[in-house]
Order: structure tokens, then C-alpha cells, then sequence
């Protein structure tokens, strides 16, 4: 996750539904960077407000209520790593074996950036299903179903190609790699280290890698 930048670029002056966009974009930055260190139900929306400058008072001018926040965050979140699953899974410069491996490499090198401090947001989500709505729990489903689809989409390609070997159903292997993985990365930060992650990944891989 990068750090939000709410400096105002030179040039011409931004009518009013740039700025309210452009506000609305640092506002989720930092709330995607809030949650994914300490989840929802413990987050305040004022530091939020403060580290993007934007007055307590202003916060219902760009959404309705917390959870409304929450689940627009969730949506940031969930297309963010959309984007990175695409990034490394369709990557044709390496071969597929590899793919996962980078990804994996990536979000550890994101944890130890952060100091352990931050994990999967979605996963820190998951944790507190029982204090959020049947929208919030809905949406985190659809996520992880989202997810689960490219994955899955991942390992039908790479079989037809003859790089990985397995009998399950691909959706059935995609679902099995985020139950482990959310684990994984909760140890991570427990032990502040990328060891869980990286053994949960040999294990995966292992299983779904064609013999030689």
C-alpha cells in the first residue's frame, strides 16, 4: 500500500467535482491503510480525517455513514488487489510455476515494509463477521469469490499447458489456496516474519506442481 498523497498538483485550478472526487479517492487511501492494520470495528473515522485534512464535520459529504465507508473501502480494496492478482497471475514473461511464487514474494515484501503491522484487509474483515451486517459479510464473500475466480482461472491455464498436475476441481484448489493463505498471513504477523508464507507456498505449490 502506498501513502496517500493529498498535495494539490500546479496547473489550472480543479472545478469542484474533481476536488470532491480527488478527496473522496485519499479518503478511501487511507482507509484501505487503517483497516488492513486494525480491521474495522476498532477504526475511527476522525485520525482517517486527519491524515487527509479534511474537517470532521465534512465526512458525511462524501458518505452517508461508517459503513457506507467501510464497504466503499472494501470495494478500493477488493479491486486493488484484483489488479495485483492480474498483474502477476497473467504475467507471460515468467513461467506459470513461477507466478505464484512472485506473488507471494511481493506480499511479503509489503508486510516486512510495513513492519507486520499491516495484513489482508479482507482477512482482517473476516475476523469481525460477527460484529458486522449481512451487507458487509456479503460483500466480503463476493471478494473472496472474485478472487477465487482468477485463481482458479490461473490454474485451468497453467494445467492445460502441462505446468501443473492435480486432480481436485480448479475452484475447489483456488478456495483451498485462500483458506491457507489468510492463515498464513495472520501467523505472519504474529511471529513478524514471511516463514509462515513462505512455507504455506511450498506446501500449495507441491501439491498443484506437475512432477519432473
Amino acid at each position: 500500500m502506498v501513502e496517500v498523497n493529498t498535495k494539490r498538483p500546479r496547473g489550472r485550478p480543479r472545478n469542484e467535482a474533481s476536488v470532491i472526487e480527488d478527496t473522496k479517492f485519499a479518503l478511501l487511501r487511507a482507509g484501505m491503510a487503517m483497516l488492513t492494520e486494525k480491521g474495522f470495528t476498532v477504526s475511527g473515522i476522525e485520525p482517517i480525517l486527519k491524515s487527509v485534512g479534511v474537517p470532521k464535520g465534512s465526512f458525511y459529504h462524501y458518505f452517508s455513514n461508517k459503513e457506507a465507508f467501510g464497504l466503499a473501502v472494501l470495494k478500493a480494496y477488493q479491486q486493488y488487489f484484483e489488479r495485483k492478482l492480474d498483474h502477476f497471475l497473467l504475467n507471460e514473461d515468467i513461467p506459470y510455476q513461477q507466478r505464484l511464487v512472485e506473488f507471494s514474494k511481493d506480499a511479503c515484501e509489503g508486510m516486512v515494509r510495513h513492519d507486520f503491522k499491516r495484513g489482508c484487509l479482507v482477512g482482517n474483515l473476516e475476523q469481525e463477521s460477527v460484529l458486522l451486517s449481512d451487507v458487509f459479510n456479503q460483500q466480503i464473500q463476493a471478494c473472496y469469490q472474485s478472487w477465487q475466480d482468477k485463481l482458479a482461472q490461473y490454474l485451468l491455464a497453467g494445467q492445460a499447458e502441462g505446468a501443473f498436475s492435480f486432480t481436485n476441481d480448479a475452484n475447489q484448489m483456488a478456495q483451498i489456496f485462500w483458506l491457507g493463505w489468510e492463515g498464513a498471513v495472520h501467523r505472519a504477523r504474529l511471529l513478524k516474519s514471511c516463514q509462515p508464507l513462505e512455507s504455506y507456498m511450498a506446501f500449495y505449490l507441491a501439491n498443484i506442481f506437475k512432477p519432473e
